[in-house]
């Protein structure tokens, strides 16, 4: 790249870090939790309107998505599942074109009281921004719109179409992504700012998130002898589901990416609830699961694995041999996706841009990574043929109390972030 234009866009970003700050701050004062989104939607729509962006707001249709590979059962209602897409359209259409992805979703902040300030009254100490989905992933949101800005502020435009998204589900389906798809929006790459500390996502797991119901026999607790707890009986299927979780994390059973891990699979018990009254048996038990399974390893083997284990674990107990566990999918039924396997020219070339960019920023090679989680990347590399590349800034507690991104780290992202699309799509005069 031109050293002059490098040094302007790196100048340009500075300039506009301020502002960049406090995008994030009116982003995260947002609580976009799971249909809670369409005030930050509203933000993000507004801020791409007013630079000028073809903007695309729409509320997701189930039927649109329901029947395309990646999608993801939900029992929650869609009324407000909106996705906002902002477009710049190029005049030459001389370049390469790009979509710039981010969810807006945000997991729920949990218990107030454990965290040191309120999670949507975003503050700034030591460097570190602090609230709830800073890091997971609204810095990213920044990134993505403040690099094309330092563009603009250089008198200079994408030479190729780049599509800004702000997508919805990230954290429980992946739907909202899946309908950016269904709605035409196609690219020559996708660039995800997911906050992976300035490292190249190479691998990244699948998920399937399901439920277990279960029926007890109730009675006065006085007479608990004669009834069936619900949720005690939860507690040998739960010890089953781990026993196969450590057979999934033995050597044989890895992919490649992940082949140095000795525990890539994590199954968790996110959720659990049962029972009506203190001094009654309970008669029921619904408790939630999420699981991981390894990129090529099949979402419907899996499962069928996962029912076996569960059923045979129920037959072997007095309390559900009789009336066994009803399994229910919902949320992630999310394929494992690996960049590392993608041989395509597209795929080296867009790479390439990426690691000459992050050197140009931070003076180092690229690192690599297999992430034990899941993003929206398998969409674009799975279903649509478009290497997607992950790489955002470094935050901690994600998910967590005190959730923060580091200001200097998202800075950086957003110079790696515009140097890359000025390579990959080139640039026209505005």
């Amino acid at each position: 790249m031109d050293p002059h234009l490098q040094t302007r866009l790196f100048e340009a970003v500075d300039s506009g870090f301020g502002a960049q700050t406090a995008f994030l701050s009116e982003l995260v004062a947002h609580p976009s939790t799971r249909g809670n989104e369409q005030g930050a939607q509203d933000f993000m729509a507004g801020e791409l309107s007013a630079r000028g962006y073809e903007l695309d707001r729409w509320q997701i249709d189930l039927d649109e998505i329901g029947h395309l590979p990646g999608f993801s059962p939900v029992l929650a209602p869609y009324e407000d599942a909106v996705n906002v897409v902002g477009s710049h359209r190029s005049r030459t259409g001389a370049g390469r074109s790009l979509i710039l992805n981010g969810h807006i979703d945000v997991v729920p902040e949990g218990p107030l009281d454990m965290w040191d300030s309120p999670p949507f009254a975003p503050r700034i100490a030591d460097g570190w921004f602090y609230g709830r989905g800073a890091g997971d992933m609204k810095a990213g949101l920044a990134s993505n719109l403040f690099a094309l800005d330092a563009l603009r502020a250089c008198g200079l435009a994408p030479a190729a179409d780049v599509f800004v998204q702000s997508v919805v589900e990230e954290e429980c389906t992946g739907n909202g992504a899946l309908a950016c798809l269904a709605r035409g929006y196609k690219a020559d790459a996708a660039l995800i700012p997911e906050p992976f500390a300035e490292s190249l996502v190479t691998a990244q797991l699948g998920v399937i998130w399901f439920q277990v119901h279960l029926k007890g026999l109730p009675t006065h607790v006085a007479y608990a002898g004669s009834g069936s707890n619900a949720i005690e009986a939860a507690i040998p299927l739960i010890a089953a589901l781990h026993e196969m979780e450590a057979r999934w994390n033995l050597p044989e059973q890895r992919s490649a990416d992940y082949a140095h891990m000795d525990h890539a699979l994590n199954l968790n018990i996110g959720k659990i609830e049962g029972g009506d009254w203190t001094s009654s048996v309970p008669a029921w038990c619904v408790f939630d699961v999420r699981m991981a399974i390894f990129p090529g390893q099949g979402i419907e083997a899996a499962k069928a694995e996962i029912e076996a284990v569960l059923l045979d674990a129920a037959r072997e107990n007095a309390s559900l041999k009789n009336v066994l566990p009803e399994i229910v999918y919902h949320g992630f039924h999310a394929e494992g996706y690996a960049l590392s396997a993608d041989k395509s020219a597209a795929a080296a070339k867009a790479i390439g841009a990426l690691d000459a960019a992050h050197g140009a920023v931070t003076g180092r090679a690229l690192d690599r990574t297999a992430i034990t989680a899941t993003t929206d990347a398998r969409f674009f590399g799975l279903y649509a043929d478009t290497p997607a590349l992950v790489y955002g800034p470094r935050a901690e507690a994600i998910h967590g109390f005190n959730e923060r991104v580091e200001l200097d780290s998202m800075r950086r992202v957003t110079k790696a972030t515009a140097l890359f699309v000025a390579d990959w799509c080139g640039v026209e005069e505005i």
